[in-house]
Order: C-alpha cells, then sequence, then structure tokens
C-alpha cells in the first residue's frame, strides 16, 4: 500500500516482515519504541496476497490504546472509524461489513476465540505490546497457536518493544525475528532525592511545578493510582500558570475523558497529564517534553491463601522505567526527572511480573476448561500457571459448580463461560437470573468490573441506585450491556432482590461480621477488615465485601454491600453448622456448654446449652484437673501406692507404670473415664482415683507389686510398719532400733535385690542411725549408741549383744 505518509523507522522494516508472513505464519517484530509499529504494521498488511477478504486483528492491553490506534489508522486513510479501521472494546464497538482492521482489547479477543475457535474470516492476529504480558495476551497466543492446527493459514505476529525475541520465536514454533530501531529523541534524565517524610503528591507537585519553570513543553506525570493523581491535582490547581492546563489519565474515566487527556494541547497552551501506568506503553502524546516519574506503579496481587485479590503499589521495572523515560522523547527532546536516587536504579527489577504468574486464575481455568483443556501444560504458555493459583482457581470453579472432579466443564460451567464476566459474577447473574433478577445481579456486575460507575461510594447500594440515574453516555453503555448480560443468563422476572444478597453468590467467602470495635469485621475465609466507623455500613450486621486493599492485618473494605441475618439464613442455611462445644471455666472450677451457629469463619449465634458429651466433659475435667496433679484429694495409701509403683519403673522399667505427677499430668486419659457423669474440680474424689488406680494396676499386678515391694515390713517385734518408697535416698523404713534385736539380716525388698534404708529412731521417735547394714551395725557402733541411749532411755533395755535379745516396743516394767 502506498501512500504519502511520514516516514518511520518501523518502514525499513516492513519489507523482511512481508516477507516472512509471506513465507511462513509467525513472526516476531521487536521494534523499539517510536518506530510506528502500532498503526503502520496492520496497514502494511491490507495488501498482503495471503490475506484475501479476510480481517485483521490487532490486540491491544488497554481500551485507550485500542481507540487511539484505529483513530490514527482511520486518520492516515482519510476515513471514519468504522470503515476499513474499527475497533472493539468493552461497552463499545466500532466495526461495519467494510472493516478490515479491527483493533480490540485482549479481553474481547478471548471471548471472540471461544465463540470461534477456528475465527473464521480472519487472516491474522496480531499481539501489540506483548511485553505487558498480561493474562489475557498470554491466553489469547496460548489459545491462538492451538486453533492453528485447524487454521493452518492464520498468521500470528507478536509484536514488542522490550521482548525476549528469540524466546518468542520459539514459541511461535521457529518464527522469524525481525527486528526495528525506534525514532526517539534525546531525553535527559535527573534524579530527584526523595524525602522519606513528605508525602509523595507533595513531591511530585513541586517536582512538575519546577519542571514547567525549566523547561518547555507539556509533562506527562506517572503516579501509582486514582488516589495520588486526584491529590496531586489539587495540590497542583493553585500554582499552575494560566496557560496550562491539567487533565487526569487513568483506567476509570470516560472514554470521552481519556481521549482528551492524550489530545495535544491547544496552540499556545500547555497540559500536565497525571497518568497510571495506562500512559507507559501504546500511546504518544504529542507535545509532551517532559516526564516526572514517581517510580511506583499499583499492581493486583493474588493470594491463593485466602482466594482474595489485593492492590499493591509496588515500584516500577527498569523496562517500565525507561518506558516511561522514553515518553518525553517521542516527538522531540525531552527531560525525565525521577523521583528517587540514581542508584536504585540498578536495583530495581529488570521486567514487570508477568499477569500469569501473579493473578486470580479462575477466569484462565474456566476458559480453558471451555476450550476443552484441564491441564495447562496442554499449551504453549510464555509462563506455565503457578500450582498454588491454579489449585485455588479449580477449588473455587469446583465449588461454584463449574468444573467436575477432573477439570472438565459441567452444565453450569458451560453456563458461566457464555457470560464474559469473572466467574464469579457470571454465577452471581445466572443465580440471579434463577431467581428471576437478573439485571440486578448483571448491573451489580458492571460496577464491580467497572470502577467509577455509579461513584466511589463504598456502599454498591448506593452506587446502584446512582448508576441507575445517571445519564451520562458511558453509564448508558453500561447499563445496554448489563442488559445483554441478564438476557444471556435468561431466566424470568421476578421480585427485585438486594445487592447484599446477589454480592453473597459471587463472593460467599467475603461475608462479614462485626467483630471488635466499630469498623472492624471477620470475613468468613477468618481474614479481618475494616471499614470507617463513621460509615453507614459499620452498623451493617452482616457485610458482602466485594473489594479490598491492604494486608492481612489492616485490609481495608473498598466495596461492600450490607445482608441482612434473614436473607444469609436464606443463601446458607444447609451450610451453616450448629454445634455444641465445651470448655472448663476456671472461675467456676467446672465444665461449660455453649451452642454455637457457624458458617465458616462466621459466628452467628453463641448461647449456654447444658452439658450433654458427658465423655467430652470428663476428658476436659481431666485435663483441667491434671494441670497441677499434685492437688487431687490422693489417700495416703493412693499416694503409697504411686510411690511403690514409681520406683519399680525407675527401677525395673517400662514394665511398671510410672505414676509420678509430671507422668500423670502428661496424659489425662487415665483419668476421664473414671470421671464419667462428672462436671465440677469439686466433686472429684478418692474413690475416682482408686477406680483410675485400679484399672492401672489390676489385682494380679498388684499382688505382684505387693510381693516385690511390701507396703510394710513386719519388724521383729511383731508390728508391721510402713515402707516409704518416695524418700529421696530410696525405699525406706523408720523404726525404733529395739524392735530390731534378734535380726541378723539386713531387710531387703524386690526379692531381695534391693536393701531398705533403715532410720533407726530413738524410743522418742528420734533419728540415732541410718544404715543399709543392720548386721555390721550391731557388730560396730552398737555399742557407742547403746550406751548413749541407755543414759538418756534407762527404762528401756539396751543389751550388750543385740542380736540375743528378744525384740520390743515396750520400755521395762517400773521396778525391773
Amino acid at each position: 500500500m502506498s501512500q504519502p505518509w511520514p516516514a518511520l523507522p518501523i518502514d525499513a522494516a516492513l519489507p523482511a516482515l512481508a516477507d516472512a508472513l509471506a513465507a511462513g505464519t509467525g513472526a516476531v517484530l521487536v521494534a523499539q519504541p517510536g518506530a510506528g509499529k502500532t498503526t503502520r504494521v496492520p496497514l502494511a498488511l491490507l495488501d498482503a496476497p495471503w490475506r484475501g477478504d479476510g480481517r485483521i486483528v490487532v490486540l491491544e492491553p488497554r481500551r485507550l490504546a485500542a481507540r487511539a490506534a484505529a483513530r490514527q489508522m482511520a486518520r492516515l486513510l482519510g476515513e471514519e472509524v468504522g470503515q476499513t479501521i474499527g475497533y472493539r472494546v468493552r461497552m463499545e464497538s466500532r466495526v461495519s461489513a467494510r472493516t478490515r482492521i479491527e483493533v480490540v482489547t485482549e479481553g474481547v479477543y478471548t471471548r471472540m476465540l471461544l465463540d470461534d475457535p477456528e475465527l473464521h474470516g480472519i487472516a491474522a492476529v496480531l499481539f501489540d505490546e506483548f511485553h505487558e504480558r498480561s493474562l489475557d495476551a498470554d491466553l489469547g497466543l496460548a489459545l491462538t497457536l492451538d486453533a492453528r492446527a485447524l487454521r493452518p493459514d492464520l498468521r500470528i505476529l507478536v509484536m514488542s518493544a522490550t521482548i525476549d525475541g528469540a524466546r518468542a520465536g520459539t514459541l511461535l514454533g521457529g518464527a522469524p525475528v525481525i527486528d526495528s530501531p525506534g525514532r526517539s529523541f534525546p531525553v535527559e534524565t535527573f534524579y530527584r532525592e526523595p524525602d522519606p517524610l513528605a508525602r509523595l503528591e507533595d513531591q511530585v507537585a513541586a517536582a512538575t511545578l519546577q519542571a514547567l519553570r525549566q523547561h518547555d513543553g507539556s509533562a506527562l506525570v506517572f503516579l501509582p493510582g486514582q488516589g495520588e493523581i486526584t491529590r496531586t491535582a489539587e495540590r497542583l490547581a493553585a500554582s499552575l500558570p494560566p496557560d496550562t492546563d491539567l487533565a487526569p489519565l487513568y483506567g476509570q474515566l470516560t472514554p470521552a475523558e481519556q481521549d482528551a487527556a492524550i489530545r495535544p494541547a491547544p496552540p499556545g497552551r500547555r497540559k500536565i497529564v497525571l497518568a497510571t501506568a495506562i500512559a507507559e506503553t501504546s500511546l504518544t502524546i504529542e507535545g509532551v517534553r517532559i516526564v516526572i516519574d514517581s517510580g511506583l506503579r499499583r499492581i493486583p496481587v493474588f493470594e491463593p491463601a485466602t482466594g482474595l485479590t489485593r492492590l499493591a503499589t509496588s515500584r516500577v521495572s527498569r523496562a517500565g522505567a525507561d518506558q516511561r523515560r522514553g515518553r518525553a522523547g517521542r516527538t522531540s527532546p525531552g527531560v525525565c526527572i525521577r523521583l528517587w536516587h540514581e542508584g536504585q536504579t540498578a536495583a530495581l527489577a529488570p521486567f514487570d511480573t508477568p499477569e500469569i504468574l501473579a493473578a486470580d486464575l479462575s477466569g484462565l481455568v474456566l476458559d480453558l476448561a471451555a476450550w476443552g483443556v484441564s491441564d495447562p501444560r496442554a499449551l504453549a504458555f510464555p509462563d506455565p500457571p503457578p500450582a498454588p493459583a491454579w489449585a485455588e482457581a479449580k477449588a473455587l470453579l469446583t465449588r461454584l459448580e463449574a468444573i467436575d472432579e477432573s477439570g472438565r466443564l459441567t452444565e453450569a460451567g458451560k453456563a458461566l463461560s457464555r457470560l464474559p464476566l469473572h466467574p464469579r459474577l457470571a454465577h452471581m447473574v445466572l443465580a440471579g437470573a434463577a431467581e428471576g433478577d437478573a439485571q440486578t445481579a448483571a448491573e451489580l456486575a458492571m460496577l464491580i468490573g467497572e470502577r467509577g460507575l455509579g461513584g466511589t461510594d463504598i456502599d454498591l447500594a448506593h452506587r446502584l441506585e446512582r448508576f441507575r440515574a445517571d445519564r451520562s453516555q458511558r453509564a448508558g453503555s453500561a447499563r445496554d450491556l448489563a442488559r445483554r448480560w441478564a438476557g444471556l443468563a435468561g431466566g424470568k422476572r421476578g421480585e427485585a432482590l438486594s445487592p447484599g444478597h446477589h454480592l453473597a453468590r459471587a463472593f460467599p467467602d467475603r461475608l462479614a461480621q462485626p467483630a471488635g470495635p466499630r469498623g472492624r469485621f471477620r470475613l468468613a475465609n477468618g481474614r479481618q477488615a475494616r471499614i470507617e466507623d463513621g460509615h453507614a455500613l459499620a452498623d451493617a450486621p452482616f457485610l458482602v465485601v466485594a473489594d479490598l486493599t491492604g494486608s492481612a492485618a489492616t485490609a481495608h473494605i473498598r466495596s461492600a454491600a450490607a445482608l441482612e441475618a434473614a436473607e444469609l439464613e436464606t443463601l446458607f442455611g444447609p451450610h451453616i453448622a450448629s454445634r455444641t462445644s465445651l470448655a472448663f471455666d476456671a472461675a467456676t472450677g467446672s465444665i461449660r456448654a455453649r451452642r454455637q451457629r457457624r458458617l465458616d469463619a462466621l459466628r452467628l449465634a453463641d448461647d449456654t446449652a447444658p452439658v450433654t458429651d458427658l465423655e467430652e466433659a470428663a476428658t476436659l475435667l481431666a485435663e483441667a484437673a491434671l494441670k497441677r496433679p499434685e492437688t487431687l484429694p490422693w489417700s495416703r495409701e493412693q499416694k503409697a501406692l504411686r510411690a511403690r509403683a514409681t520406683w519399680l519403673h525407675r527401677t525395673l522399667g517400662a514394665d511398671w507404670p510410672d505414676l509420678s505427677d509430671a507422668a500423670l499430668a502428661a496424659d489425662p486419659g487415665w483419668l476421664a473415664p473414671h470421671l464419667f457423669g462428672e462436671t465440677r474440680l469439686a466433686a472429684i474424689g478418692a474413690t475416682h482415683l482408686g477406680a483410675a488406680l485400679d484399672t492401672i494396676l489390676p489385682w494380679p499386678r498388684r499382688q505382684e507389686l505387693d510381693r516385690l515391694l511390701p507396703s510394710h515390713f513386719r519388724a521383729p517385734s511383731g508390728n508391721n510398719l510402713p515402707i516409704d518408697y518416695g524418700a529421696e535416698n530410696g525405699p525406706s523404713l523408720e523404726i525404733r532400733v529395739q524392735e530390731l534385736f534378734g535380726l541378723d539380716r539386713h531387710p531387703t525388698i524386690a526379692d531381695g535385690r534391693v536393701k531398705l534404708l533403715l532410720v533407726l529412731l530413738s524410743p522418742a521417735h528420734r533419728p540415732i542411725q541410718t544404715t543399709r547394714d543392720l548386721p555390721g551395725f550391731w557388730r560396730g557402733s552398737w555399742k557407742d549408741v547403746a550406751k548413749d541411749l541407755k543414759g538418756r532411755y534407762p527404762r528401756h533395755p539396751w543389751p550388750d549383744d543385740p542380736l540375743r535379745a528378744p525384740a520390743t516396743s515396750r520400755a521395762k516394767p517400773r521396778g525391773s
């Protein structure tokens, strides 16, 4: 096609590109910013013989870029959009029977593929700005490559400025890579040291005003999000020169507002475009010679553990920073002011993370199931989907009954896939249709997908009212699209349901109830979130949260709707679990029962109840009692029995039980069965403990214990004296020395293997000697001991030869 158009760097690469697509069905075009690839390449392919009468579809990552590219190509042809050149984006379409180049957003293209896998009437698909690696672009390329088995004549062209051309060529089956230089004018880069104590908006405004004083031309200012843009605009408004206009640029603006932002400033005037990353690529804003880069961007981050996607503010990548810097040199020399230290540039990530590695994959999994693929390895993705996010997506779709256990699409899933919505929202619209209110559900889906419609109120019910009353073109187009979605869902018309009712169908895991101070909520998935305590929703009995930002500890509710308790019961009655739980109440020393009704992490009711599970009560009572086992009401005999068994355990091994306090406290299972029917600590008595000991030491073992370790020693005097098995130095016997007269062997236990420690007492029961060798004592120190005792206790016998004297526990009769 020969046209008197201004020369662009891409022109030199067009012959090689034409040859590559004539000889094969794929190519990769690496064209630097400013080369002109977006508008020049599709026009150059119009005359290609292989095109026949087929259309060329050009994919753009954003609606703004798609409209701008279509307008520029139509202008070059001297036509209106909708003739040879058309575009299709969400809520807007400008195509006709004459259209041969159709610029579409990547999400629209995915729907085209799913509706027509053979892409009838399409000769080529051009993936522009593929380096942005959106989820829809990755999916679109993988499905297009798979579709080429049905359409071997289909041409695929991947275009980008910062892509790994060789890797992309391999993905396309060894396609050739064509390089094209860009057209960029010199851009001088300055770094402005950030102030960690100053707000971002103040620093950006100051840098912008200084740049306007020092340099000519309009300015493009990159900020992370709409909030920062609004606050920066407020700071600039009062200080701008009279010949300078402010123009915000972000995704939630109307098409007319976005188009106004990228139009050149009128002659004699300058403009400041305050933009998000939407202006990094695909767009040339005439007259921009100054770029102010905050170095920040806002990206969605999916958390598989919670199933939530949150917006996170992160540093721009080096590739993104270079793209932003290049905006200042597209039409003339310029300057770039970066609001960070120069040394930090090297620490930036080389490229942005591909969305497939950080996004919610439920839509991807549903689309692949609709394509007939349950394993992503069956397709050629530039990067495979991460396993945790894939598993979370499958779990959600299974919960929505969209896929079966093997990952195949169900009938419900087929209905979901027919709606161009996130699976959650599609499920909501279909459920609304079944209940006779598809329109409200579809309108809510529109509000969630198109931020800014209906205002910015957190309460989606209020936004819905404003949306329905909004007479703007954007709102009218959105309502028309919502009606189409409702029509696709079918169903009868019935009574209108509340927004909360509908949203609960989409976000059952984000039901929330008040928890703690006013404005604090607990979600059904266990996460905490908050809302301004002055907002009316802070008093709602329940919320359905559609959007959250921030970390798990400080999550902020961005949009939600109230839900009444009766609605929750209607929607989730079969899933509400009723459970009576027992717990030990330390204040009363007793087991208390509470009956709770729960929906996941939500506690719907919590009331006192009678204790009916006596087995669990006994276990809990035993656990409480054994926190301090030494306070249990053991009888004297029971303590002695425990000491004997424990001594055998330590001496002879594990065949004998350890009945020490520490061992008994470690396992309440020995006591719990004997407390059945009891609920109070005060009710535990020696009878319960004795029954437990009888179980631990049944009668045969008790007899063996008595044989090995008798509880008493029968002294030669005839008295039975208790043996102390808990003594620090081993089993011991306290005994008056005269009761052992005549005994010529030392007392032993455990079949004679262990000698008792004898604590020999005076008649007054005072210790006089300890020994483990009684015969040696008689033959050794007895004489000295007896001499001393004779003087202190003259009425008691103290024989010179104790082995021949009779044992006694009595004193001599008076007068003897």
